[in-house]
């Protein structure tokens, strides 16, 4: 595993208490929507007793729905089994100052059963096991994400009471790009970006993007899991900060009709000695044959491994021809239309997944992500025909088209069985279940205006 150096130290947390500047610390894990879900504690009670016991929260919190609802279906929390704790204990590589919450350190904890063993469907364990597997072979991945938001001038109170209707986005036109753009809100961005910073992760660039109001701020690659951490972080505090200005931003895929919320996800592995698994400047593509067997797992686990990558029912309408999402399990280098794209030069060669939107949980669509790629290291999968034109058009086959059909293949995956184990499987099936149940009995908006008086 690589080194994962804590933005703050123990000694320097005891410190900032002892001074007065932190009085209060977050112990918090990810949720299976990729909610931070914990506590907030007296800075100094969490140094005295927290720091070396942890805490307990209600297992319920990975068998709800999004509404935080009691559901069923869930073996390992029910009604039945009386809904009992789990335990939390903080990853102390994570310690974190958050300076959007003033006074304030976040620490992200792993979650296990009070005889100690982990939590299997937990989103961190199971990324930290599929990891586990890239260290027998001796390999690190390193993961970049970049994530999408849509921001309005309306703050989150107001949206709610609005029901989500006639928002005024930040840009009332495509500002990808855009300097004008990005500066009408650089404001909230530069407020995002240096609060980031503050955190401990190292901010690259904001951008424009296409929808009204969309943009993008991008993050330095890291550690799979450190990367998996700030970008739950950076979520819950980008959100944050704009109720501090009274907006609102949405990761949400697909907002409206026009272009969603995606969330690629780079990748790529080194080894212990840290040089560069993917990378051969010999071979096609700039591709090692390590990298084209890595590939061709992903290709051949694409379909079956959707859910990961696409959770919600709202996260498959950003698959259209032509809106820069995905419909096709094709490769290409630096290829916008294929669901991978192959990017990148020299020790930087690389692979993109173009599947996950905006509302991705990190941890299941990296350890996807790896799993898929070391089937087709084991398997020494040939990667298929290269795509060098518009996939759209292709005869490639197609990205799930909803949830449903990804819950299905996922169901019968026995791919997913051998890499996440039975209970993992059932665990997100039901979940899926959960969602498109929900789905399938609502009535939406879009029934009320075309039936309500012509049907």
């Amino acid at each position: 595993m690589a080194d994962r150096t804590p933005p703050l130290t123990v000694d320097e947390l005891r410190r900032l208490v002892d001074s007065g500047e932190i009085d209060t610390v977050v112990l918090a894990f990810t949720d299976m929507q990729g909610r931070l879900q914990g506590k907030r504690f007296a800075a100094r009670f969490f140094l005295d007793e927290v720091l070396e016991h942890g805490t307990e929260g209600c297992n319920y919190l990975l068998a709800v729905d999004t509404e935080m609802n009691t559901v069923d279906g869930y073996a390992m929390s029910s009604w039945e089994r009386g809904y009992g704790d789990f335990a939390m204990h903080g990853d102390l590589a994570t310690l974190r100052r958050t300076p959007w919450n003033p006074g304030t350190a976040l620490l992200t904890a792993d979650l296990s059963w009070h005889d100690g063993s982990p939590v299997l469907a937990s989103p961190r364990q199971i990324l930290r096991r599929q990891l586990d597997r890239l260290a027998e072979r001796g390999w690190s991945a390193y993961v970049g994400t970049e994530l999408e938001f849509i921001v309005f001038r309306d703050s989150y109170e107001q949206a709610w009471n609005a029901g989500y209707r006639d928002l005024t986005p930040a840009n009332q036109y495509n500002c990808d790009y855009s300097v004008l753009g990005t500066g009408r809100i650089e404001p909230l961005l530069r407020r995002i970006r240096r609060e980031m910073a503050g955190a401990g992760m190292t901010v690259e660039s904001a951008k424009g993007e296409c929808n009204l109001g969309q943009h993008e701020i991008a993050f330095r690659y890291a550690e799979a899991l450190t990367t998996c951490d700030q970008h739950a972080l950076y979520k819950t505090g980008a959100k944050e900060i704009a109720a501090q200005e009274d907006m609102a931003l949405t990761f949400m895929a697909k907002f409206n009709e026009r272009e969603g919320n995606s969330c690629h996800i780079h990748l790529s592995l080194r080894d212990e000695a840290g040089r560069p698994v993917l990378a051969d400047e010999d071979g096609p593509y700039g591709m090692s044959r390590t990298m084209r067997h890595f590939l061709a797992g992903q290709l051949a686990a694409l379909r079956e491994f959707t859910l990961l990558y696409a959770p919600n029912i709202n996260s498959y309408k950003r698959f259209r021809p032509g809106s820069f999402a995905p419909t096709a399990v094709a490769w290409g280098p630096d290829n916008r239309t294929c669901a991978l794209r192959v990017v990148g030069h020299g020790p930087s060669h690389r692979f993109e997944n173009r599947l996950p939107g905006g509302d991705v949980n990190p941890y299941l669509a990296v350890a996807g992500m790896v799993a898929a790629g070391l089937h087709g290291v084991e398997r020494e999968l040939e990667l298929p025909e290269v795509c060098t034109g518009n996939a759209y058009r292709g005869d490639a086959r197609h990205v799930p088209a909803t949830l449903r059909e990804a819950a299905e293949l996922w169901e019968h995956s026995e791919l997913a069985r051998a890499a996440f184990g039975d209970e993992v499987v059932e665990h997100y099936l039901n979940m899926a279940r959960v969602e498109q149940q929900a789905y399938d009995t609502a009535v939406t908006d879009w029934e009320r205006f075309r039936s309500f008086e012509r049907m």
